[in-house]
């Protein structure tokens, strides 16, 4: 099923009289790979503009200073986006966790939540839903979760049991847990 929505129409949500199997939902997001899409709980689909040229390079710096970081210190796995399921914009899964999903569950759609996650706020995203997309990650199982918003310069930073930490202007933000001696240098992050 090939999506046709023009951009002012986005974001939107599609609910269908079943959930799509998780190979249903691979040949959606095939045939509409120009699009960001995720799947919520309850199956509805949220369909998203892709990101800008800004946006879309502020997450290609964001995820490689990521990527570096984990393979520099062989502390596990990170990905960008999928266009599947919830989304993070970086994510990093420990690699005892990686490695005891089956290869099938690796290649499609990983039955895991990450241990860290990081969401880039582009201009096109509210503020709200984001906020609770990232607790959601929390609810769900990761052990920290930081909201990154250029436009506020801003990090929020989210952890189980608490409130979230808004970090205003600042130049970097430190990992902890999951990702102690991670340092995001945000300078290249707001532009």
């Amino acid at each position: 099923m090939n999506l046709a929505v023009s951009e002012s129409e986005l974001p939107v949500r599609l609910r269908f009289d079943r959930p799509m199997t998780d190979d249903e939902l691979m040949r959606f997001c095939a045939e509409n790979d120009d699009l960001r899409v995720e799947r919520d709980a309850n199956g509805e689909l949220i369909v998203m503009s892709p990101a800008g040229g800004g946006s879309s390079s502020r997450n290609a710096r964001l995820s490689r200073q990521l990527g570096n970081w984990a393979e520099e210190t062989g502390a596990g796995n990170t990905f960008d986006p999928d266009g599947s399921m919830r989304s993070p914009d970086a994510a990093l899964i420990a690699w005892p966790r990686w490695n005891a999903l089956t290869e099938k569950q690796q290649e499609e759609f990983p039955p895991i939540c990450p241990e860290f996650v990081i969401e880039l706020r582009s201009p096109s995203d509210r503020l709200t839903p984001l906020q609770e997309k990232m607790r959601l990650w929390i609810a769900n199982g990761a052990e920290l979760a930081w909201l990154v918003d250029p436009s506020r310069k801003v990090v929020e930073i989210y952890r189980p049991g608490r409130e979230a930490e808004v970090v205003e202007g600042g130049s970097v933000v430190e990992g902890e847990g999951p990702v102690v001696g991670f340092v995001l240098e945000l300078g290249r992050i707001w532009g």
